[in-house]
């Protein structure tokens, strides 16, 4: 029997290290965590591919929530059917201990652990739905007052019609102007058209 863990973050901007230390507790190899860095909505996940066809049957495996093993309520109750049933793999939900398919091999202990599994995975879910609700809500709310998403706009040097009028008489290369505005070449050219465009009103 050999044991693994499986560590899932939503983006490169999260942090790992609360699985990896669950890992470490549980005393997990290091060399056999395998690690995703992307939405659990990407059904293309590298590492926990590599990892399904690494497990053997008997083999023991760590996650520390539920929701590290797929994007939605149905994902993760086939992926747990395919390490379960398919593999013949145990697994060890850390974060929720009745999910320990080493205890209870019985038909009583299978059926509540299936059960938990189908609970707690629509919590999951329904969790999942509505951070995006709200998210779509606060997104709106602040578009509706007049708050700019996304990218903060690049305030223009004050001398930037001066400096535009000096690239159109050849006085200044686009990348000296570019230099000089501290923008990037797209939105250089979206600048300089909304200036010509003022220049003709």
């Amino acid at each position: 029997m050999a044991i693994y863990g499986y560590v899932r973050i939503s983006d490169q901007s999260q942090n790992e290290d609360r699985q990896m230390l669950a890992m470490d507790a549980q005393k997990v190899p290091k060399t056999h965590i395998y690690i995703d860095k992307q939405s659990g909505k990407d059904s293309d996940r590298p590492a926990y591919k590599l990892l399904i066809k690494k497990l053997c049957v008997s083999d023991l495996l760590y996650v520390l929530s539920i929701d590290r093993l797929g994007r939605n309520y149905e994902d993760i109750q086939n992926q747990w059917r395919i390490l379960t049933k398919e593999k013949g793999v145990d697994i060890v939900v850390i974060d929720m201990p009745l999910l320990d398919t080493r205890l209870n091999k019985d038909l009583m202990g299978t059926f509540i652990a299936d059960l938990v599994l189908q609970i707690l995975s629509f919590v999951a879910h329904s969790e999942r739905d509505a951070i995006r609700k709200r998210q779509a809500e606060g997104i709106a709310a602040a578009q509706a007052r007049g708050v700019h998403m996304g990218r903060p706009v690049k305030r223009l040097p004050e001398n930037f019609m001066e400096l535009a009028m000096q690239w159109e008489c050849g006085k200044l290369t686009t990348t000296e102007l570019k230099l000089l505005t501290d923008l990037t070449e797209t939105t250089l050219y979206r600048r300089l058209r909304e200036h010509q465009i003022k220049r003709k009103k």
